[in-house]
């Protein structure tokens, strides 16, 4: 149960391999929220200003 020993965690690590005794690390995946998709209305369109001319006194 040394360096020597290839089934021990200790000889894994000295040997450089891996096993049922020395696992490799799992990749995670980022956890990433997915896009929330609200039904709103529409953006309504705005009214357009018109400028009104005041009649000229006669």
């Amino acid at each position: 149960m040394g360096k020597g020993d290839k089934k021990s965690k200790k000889g894994k690590i000295f040997k450089g391999s891996y096993g049922n005794s020395r696992k490799r690390k799992t990749e995670t995946t980022p956890l990433v929220k997915p896009a929330t998709v609200t039904e709103s209305e529409p953006p309504k369109a705005e009214p357009v200003k018109r400028t009104v001319r005041k009649k000229e006194p006669k």
